[in-house]
């Protein structure tokens, strides 16, 4: 992760020397982007934050890996569909799962689900792209995302 901040310091620098006033427009623009998402952020880790301490993680395991793989792989998976969390949240919350001992093949079909399909932002893709074409992108997405799941199980052992 330094190697990262180092590059992104370097690179921001190596802009800014270049053009000072693109750069400028640029980091307003990504701070304008930040502050509007920002309070939505804030509250998801205050609904994981609240979560954690009123669900142990205990139960969470628990409910994520006592049935067996393909049970928690389907549990997860329509969790996975339902929710709306951003990519930069779900990740480290699938980091702290497995932490606690949640399988490989059910954090992939936690996630991929979660990128892939949308069912509580069906209303507003059927605006954009139309009743059919948002049914068969959700459909597909979750084909994929279960097989996704089920390759990972097999590649990262765990799945039975």
């Amino acid at each position: 992760m330094t190697v990262l901040y180092i590059s992104c310091a370097a690179l921001y620098i190596i802009s800014l020397i270049a053009n000072p006033k693109k750069t400028w427009i640029a980091a307003k623009s990504g701070i304008k982007m930040l502050l509007k998402i920002l309070p939505q952020f804030l509250v998801i880790i205050l609904i994981m934050t609240f979560m954690l301490y009123v669900v142990p993680p205990e139960k969470i395991v628990e409910l994520l890996s006592k049935n067996g793989n393909w049970i928690n792989m389907l549990i997860a998976s329509i969790i996975g569909s339902i929710v709306v969390i951003p990519g930069f949240i779900a990740f480290p919350l699938a980091g702290i799962l497995k932490s606690i001992g949640v399988g490989y093949a059910v954090l992939a079909s936690f996630t991929t689900t979660l990128m892939m399909v949308g069912i509580l932002t069906y209303p507003i893709e059927k605006q954009y792209y139309g009743t059919k074409l948002t049914i068969i992108r959700n459909i597909s997405g979750y084909i994929i995302a279960i097989a996704v799941s089920i390759v990972i199980g097999v590649l990262l052992g765990g799945l039975y």
